[in-house]
Order: structure tokens, then sequence, then C-alpha cells
């Protein structure tokens, strides 16, 4: 197969920090060395140097994608700088190597070897911007235009080595305004409402939300089981299984007060939700509004937790093809986390994730994944699009 080390560590030095999402030089380097093996590929631009590339559909009907956008870095406290790829340990070091350039590296490696071996292409490939940001410029784009159709899809997202992933929880992005009554801060709290009070009130019910247990069918219970006991062994968690069966918050970013002697005015609360299978989003979303009356809900982005059948052939032939190459029985578990594989399941698609990458390293100081990650998952593809055609 290809270096993929080399591959991936050229992706990683290429920046395409989201934000701000430009993805231009990156995408243009993959459509370099598709067109080096007489790959026909198309490139989407909106103008600002979002960009995507795809495959023209292979008679397969199996679509293999990943996202080329990373988050930021910022250079402190990095053993090497975040951007520079560097390749020593066995590891290949840098922003990106997980999430999720590493699995771009491997699609790319196994579907250029299956090319070279059998002279036609194995499966349609797509790589994408603005996963990070929630993939209107990318994935969203892709489907809307018309320029993939729903059909078997693997996702190269990391996951654990042997654990495919079926789905993952929803999500509930709410930006909060919460209005007080100003007044002289020497005579509070008799005097004034406080916004900035009120958005802790708020954070305070987030608790009472997360305490509450969410029922499911037999079946997706034993497999919310089995995907908690996988969660706490990679992430030595205790209590995993309340992070797939509760609602989990983090009230990200909090801007309020006019002044340390004003009883404050304003307030405004950014805070995300994930939400377990059996929990009704629009019924949560209509209690945030009716519960507190002094706040106002400015945006609201909602997704409902996805699921791919177990029984559907993408996640079989995955799991088989992870069990061959790594000669270990692979199970599917869910994910507590969001992709693009909801806006995907929400279009027709039968999305499986399964990629290379330190789970634990992803979004973190001195981002890695292993050389025997790449190439073993690299393995996986091949066997994967060799069971497809």
């Amino acid at each position: 197969m290809q270096d993929i080390a080399r591959l991936c560590s050229d992706l990683v030095r290429i920046r395409s920090e989201n934000p701000p999402g430009r993805t231009d030089e990156v995408i243009a380097h993959i459509g370099q060395i598709l067109d080096r093996h007489g790959v026909t590929s198309t490139i989407t631009d909106d103008g600002c140097g979002r960009c995507n590339l795809v495959t023209e559909p292979a008679d397969s009907g199996l679509l293999v994608c990943g996202h080329v956008d990373v988050v930021p870095a910022l250079d402190e406290g990095w053993t090497d700088p975040p951007f520079s790829g560097a390749i020593r340990d066995e590891k290949v070091w840098g922003r990106g190597a997980t999430d999720m350039k590493g699995g771009c590296a491997a699609l790319i490696a196994a579907y250029l070897t299956f090319l070279d071996r059998f002279g036609h292409a194995p499966a349609q490939m797509a790589f994408v911007c603005d996963e990070e940001t929630g993939g209107d410029s990318g994935i969203r784009h892709l489907i809307m235009k018309n320029l993939i159709s729903p059909c078997d899809c693997l996702i190269a997202e990391p996951t654990p080595p042997y654990h495919p992933n079926i789905g993952q929880k929803g999500l509930v992005r709410l930006r909060l305004r919460f209005s007080g009554t100003p007044g002289h801060g020497s005579l509070y709290p008799l005097v004034g409402t406080s916004a900035i009070v009120e958005a802790s009130d708020f954070i305070g019910y987030l608790n009472t939300l997360h305490a509450r247990k969410f029922t499911h069918d037999p079946c997706l219970q034993e497999l919310i089981r089995r995907s908690s006991e996988v969660l706490a062994e990679e992430f030595s968690i205790a209590g995993a299984d309340a992070i797939l069966s509760r609602i989990m918050f983090n009230p990200g970013i909090i801007n309020g007060g006019e002044k340390s002697n004003i009883v404050s005015q304003r307030c405004d609360l950014d805070v995300e939700l994930r939400i377990p299978w059996g929990c009704d989003i629009p019924a949560l979303v209509k209690e945030i509004r009716s519960n507190f009356s002094r706040c106002e809900v400015l945006t609201e982005v909602t997704h409902a937790p996805s699921l791919t059948s177990p029984e559907s052939r993408i996640v079989t032939e995955t799991c088989n093809a992870v069990s061959h190459v790594l000669k270990k029985d692979a199970t599917p578990v869910v994910q507590w986390a969001a992709s693009d594989a909801r806006h995907l399941r929400l279009s027709g698609f039968r999305v499986v994730e399964y990629g290379p990458g330190d789970l634990r390293s992803l979004h973190a100081i001195d981002e890695h994944v292993s050389i025997v990650s790449l190439e073993k998952s690299a393995e996986v593809y091949y066997a994967l699009m060799r069971n497809y055609t």
C-alpha cells in the first residue's frame, strides 16, 4: 500500500482549522494525488475556500468519506508544533492526526491499492469541509447538490479498533438570552433581578435534566449497555453508562453583565446538550421555554439520535472486515458524540464509522495516531471494498 504515515503527515501539515474553515489547499492536495492515478474527481468551492472533493459513483454502491477540517490548536504545550506532522515513536503527531486526517489517509491508500490491482474504482470517495461546525458547507452541500446518493457508507472517523460505530446520540444547541432588572449592586438581592443569576439557575436546572432516566426497547438497551462498557474501557471513566443513557450538557460560553456595581440586565449563554434515545427533543425545548420566563431562545439547532440497523449489510460487512484483519470478533457500538453520519442517515444513507486514531488525544494537545492503526484501518477498508465489489 501507499506510505500511509507520510500521506497522513502531509495532510496534517496542510492547515485547515475550522474556524475559519478553509480546506482549499488540503483538498487540492488530495485531488492531485488522485489525478496522478487517473481518478476523476469534482471539487466544490463556496467562494470562501471551503472546498469538498467527490469522485464518480462506483458500481459497488459503496461510499467512503471523511472530513479534512480540524479544530484549532494553540502552539503552547505541544511537544512538536501542532501542524508539524512529525513522524516519531511509530506515530504521526499533530492536529487532525486522529480527527480525522489519519482516516482520510487510510481511505486513500486502500482505494488506490484496489485501483492499482483491479483497474476499477471500488467505491465513491468524498472528502468534505465543515464537519467540525455543522456540515452545511460540507456533507450537507454534497447531499443537496445530488453529488452523492443514498447507499451504504463508511466514514473513517476514529473508533475503538474492534468496535465500528453504528449510531450516535442526538444534539441540541441553544443560544439563550436571560433578562434581568437592573439596580444598584449594593442593594442586591433585595432590589433588582440579576440576569447572571438567572443563567446560573438555568445551569442548575441542567443538572436535573441529567438526572432523568430514559427507557428503550430491549435490543437498543443491550447495545447501549455494551457500548457503555467499551466507552468506560477506552476513557477509563467511572459511570460511563450515564453518558449514553442520560442527557449530557455543557454550558460552553457565558457572557453577561454591564459593571460590577450594576445588577446585570442581560446575560447570554451558549449551551449544548447531547440527547439519548427515548428523549422527546421538541418536548424538552418546550419545557425549557416554559420554565424560564426571563429566557429568550436566540438560536436553536436540534438533531435526533440516529442509528443504522445492526442487521444491515454495511454493518455486517464492516464487522467481518475488522474481524478478518484483526483476528478478533468485532461488535458494533453507538457513540456519545456527533458527526456527519447524522446528516447522511437522515437522507437515507446506511452509515458505519470506523477508523484509526487515539481517542484520548482527540481535540487534545499532542494529538497523534499510531502507524499500526493507520495500516490496519487501510487493510480493513481494502477488505470492505473487496467485499462490495
